[in-house]
């Protein structure tokens, strides 16, 4: 098993069906459940846990989600209100290394993760195939990213570490 990349890297399908849509939205709807189960478990040394060499201890995992998916929230929100606007990245290995990243009691960001994902999921559900069409720019490589293959990243990087914390709650 590839540790780094315990399901495999993202691919987004050449032609994204509605079918594609729902279960993506399904997924960022059922995270926060499939999260908070997973972890309710998990002692102080569990936490402390990499799931790799080299990687993020499952508490880092756990505020790093809520910190990614907090800013891919607000992606959607300026590719709907700008025109092709130029995101603004942030260094995640920089916010995992930030006392909170480390310290903090994961329910705080469990907490959060729960209540954006609802908002999230529900303005996901309200938007048309014409807002689903708007893109930003990445600038990590000056990237023209759709919001509806953005959605599929969500989805994707949810399980991505979801998967991570299996790995640590298998140990």
């Amino acid at each position: 098993m590839d540790l780094k990349y315990p399901i495999g890297e993202f691919e987004c399908p050449e032609v994204i069906t509605p079918d594609h849509i729902y279960k993506w939205i399904s997924d960022i709807e059922e995270l926060p459940e499939k999260l908070s189960n997973l972890v309710s478990d998990f002692t102080e040394a569990k936490l402390e846990t990499c799931y790799r060499e080299g990687g993020w201890t499952a508490r880092q995992v756990i505020h790093h989600i809520h910190d990614s998916h907090h800013n891919g929230y607000i992606r959607f929100k300026w590719a709907l209100t700008e025109n092709k606007p130029l995101i603004k990245a942030y260094n995640q290995q920089s916010w995992a290394e930030l006392f909170d990243t480390k310290s903090a009691p994961i329910c705080l960001s469990l907490n959060v993760i729960s209540a954006l994902h609802a908002k999230w999921v529900y303005f996901l559900k309200g938007l048309s195939a014409q807002d689903l069409a708007k893109t930003f720019i990445h600038p990590e490589g000056n990237v023209n990213i759709s919001l509806v293959e953005d959605i599929g990243i969500y989805a994707w990087h949810g399980d991505h570490h979801l998967a991570h914390l299996k790995i640590i709650a298998d140990f």
